[in-house]
C-alpha cells in the first residue's frame, strides 16, 4: 500500500490549477461591465463644473485676501487687498 511522492504531489496540483481556473471565471463573471450609460454620466459631470455659492467665493475672496495681505506684511490698504482678491477669484472661475 505504499504510495509513491510523485503521484501524491501530482493530484493537489491538478486540484490547485482547476480551483484557480474556477476563481477567475467566477471573477470574470461578477466583475461589472462599463455601460454606455455609465460612460455619458461620467462624461456629463466632467464637462460641467458645478456652481459656487456665494459664501464660497466669500470664502475663496477672503483667504485670497489674507495671503495678498501677509505677502505684503500688512501694510497696505485692507480694503485694495480685497479687491485684487476679488479680481483674482473672478478670473479663476469666470
Amino acid at each position: 500500500m505504499a504510495v509513491s511522492k510523485s503521484s501524491e504531489e501530482k493530484k493537489p496540483a491538478v486540484k490547485k490549477a482547476t480551483a484557480a481556473k474556477a476563481a477567475e471565471t467566477a471573477v470574470k463573471k461578477t466583475t461589472p461591465k462599463k455601460t454606455a450609460t455609465a460612460k455619458a454620466a461620467s462624461a456629463k459631470t466632467k464637462s460641467s463644473p458645478r456652481k459656487i455659492s456665494a459664501e464660497e467665493r466669500y470664502k475663496m475672496t477672503e483667504v485670497a485676501a489674507y495671503f495678498l495681505a501677509e505677502r505684503n506684511g500688512f501694510k497696505g490698504n485692507p480694503v485694495e487687498y480685497w479687491e485684487q482678491a476679488e479680481a483674482q477669484i473672478s478670473q479663476l472661475l469666470g
